[in-house]
């Protein structure tokens, strides 16, 4: 197997990031789009074919003379990870250049799963899907990590997030010691920031350029693509949407200096978990009284399946929740101004009841609406979309 290269010049990479974009792509396309002469591009193309970056994939339509020699991105040329760290679940992948899945595992992040005993099996499963596919450290563009913040990103730590099961997650230097041990390169960055650019890398033949990203699931979190790039705040708060306020005088916020009224105090499973356990107390009807003993040890996932047996507190209780969160996605929405928005996260993936009622108040408090008619959709990617950004991390450092 040949050793990885690296992209040596900038033209090099704008060539490959619009044959990625597109797909498959022609010459003649390809030299519109990049304004270079037919020797230079023919030269970078050649360079290109023979290093294994992309590959010839037939002819395309004629037009007029001969027809044109197709290009695609080779997707087994070189092979990355990507790994989520969250508060619920670590998830790690292994994916061709083309995002593909081709391995994946998924570890629950419970009071055993230490930062030290996470980076073990992460080292071990590393070891085993390379074994399994035949490949060596060479081929491998890096390990990409999308892991819950505050974080460090330049020195690659994880400074102190909450909420952990487990103890020792506080300035852990998860980059640095993962690269130690693998022998090649580790990138971190926010777990919102890596789901978007996975949803956007995933369909970058769509020609959106300003995308919005939010996550709802034990809080909330967001990340914005503007230009075709990931906007970066002067402090790494990717859970700082949450804190929006939604109501001044409303119930105090979990999180420690939290606002009174914010918006995870409304959308977050927490929330609907509290919600059920007044319920309870106060005598509603629900299948839940068939699933715990008393109302404090109701979870999320009882929730989930309440609701698919047509619970009606149940339902009531993610309704409610769903026109909050509608509430701060048209906030967002005003000031952002993105062309597609994106939502992801336990309370919205598969659950059309929740998605459908947020988009529904979102749009209604939207200023200029319809003339300003944002398109809404649920994660493509699902549960993988943080590990699978995390991956493409990798990929655009080496091609971009």
């Amino acid at each position: 197997m040949r050793q990885v290269e690296r992209m040596a010049t900038r033209k090099a990479k704008e060539v490959y990031g619009h044959i990625r974009a597109k797909g498959t792509i022609s010459k003649v396309d390809l030299k519109e789009l990049t304004g270079l002469t037919t020797s230079t591009l023919t030269r970078l193309l050649e360079e290109l074919v023979q290093e294994g970056w992309i590959e010839e994939v037939g002819f395309g339509e004629s037009r007029g003379g001969r027809r044109p020699i197709l290009y695609r991105t080779n997707a087994r040329y070189a092979y990355v990870f990507g790994l989520e760290i969250s508060r619920s679940v670590s998830r790690l992948l292994l994916c061709d250049l083309h995002l593909n899945k081709l391995a994946a595992e998924v570890w629950p992040m419970n009071r055993y799963m230490t930062p030290e005993r996470l980076m073990e099996e992460v080292v071990r499963s590393i070891d085993a899907m390379m074994r399994e596919h035949g490949l060596e450290s060479r081929s491998m563009l890096g390990l990409g990590i999308g892991a819950v913040g505050p974080l460090n990103r330049e020195g690659g730590i994880i400074l102190n997030p909450m909420h952990f099961a487990a103890a020792g997650w506080l300035n852990v230097e998860i980059g640095p010691m993962l690269e130690r041990q693998l022998g090649f390169p580790v990138h971190i960055d926010n777990g919102a920031n890596a789901a978007l650019l996975g949803e956007y890398w995933t369909q970058a033949s769509s020609g959106i350029r300003h995308l919005l990203y939010v996550h709802a699931g034990v809080g909330l979190r967001s990340a914005m693509i503007m230009g075709g790039e990931i906007m970066y705040g002067a402090v790494d708060m990717e859970g700082a949407v949450g804190q929006m306020i939604i109501q001044a005088d409303g119930p105090p916020s979990r999180q420690e200096g939290g606002n009174c009224g914010s918006w995870e105090t409304y959308v977050s499973a927490y929330a609907l978990q509290q919600g059920a356990k007044r319920g309870l107390k106060l005598g509603r009807e629900t299948l839940l009284r068939g699933m715990v003993t008393r109302p404090e040890e109701v979870t999320y996932p009882m929730l989930e399946r309440a609701l698919a047996q047509g619970d009606e507190m149940v339902r009531e209780l993610f309704l409610q929740a769903a026109s909050y969160f509608g509430i701060g996605l048209s906030n967002l929405l005003n000031i952002l101004h993105p062309e597609k928005v994106v939502l992801g996260g336990p309370l919205v993936s598969g659950n059309d009841l929740f998605f459908e009622q947020a988009v529904r108040v979102a749009r209604s408090k939207t200023y200029h609406y319809p003339q300003y008619d944002v398109t809404f959709e649920q994660s493509g990617l699902g549960d993988d979309a943080v590990a699978t950004g995390a991956a493409a991390f990798m990929l655009k450092k080496a091609t971009e």
